[in-house]
């Protein structure tokens, strides 16, 4: 965890921002007392990859023939 005063943060923005999106936690005490944390909001989401899945998904022989419930309603 990192604090600072406003006054400090003012004159080194750009190096707590990086600290901040590097994980480090980032304090900033106004005069007041009032404290704000500095947080990254948009991170990229990780994207699926194709074929991450392979091997994990089975298909049994017989997924194409009709089910016996439906029996019913077949021609």
């Amino acid at each position: 965890m990192h604090a600072v005063k406003l006054k400090e943060a003012k004159v080194r923005l750009a190096e707590l921002i990086d600290e901040a999106a590097y994980g480090e936690e980032v304090l900033i005490t106004r005069g007041d007392g009032i404290t704000f944390k500095i947080i990254p909001i948009s991170q990229t989401k990780p994207s699926p990859k194709f074929g991450s899945a392979k091997g994990l998904v089975e298909i049994s022989d017989d997924f194409d023939e009709p089910l016996e419930d439906f029996k019913d309603y077949m021609p």
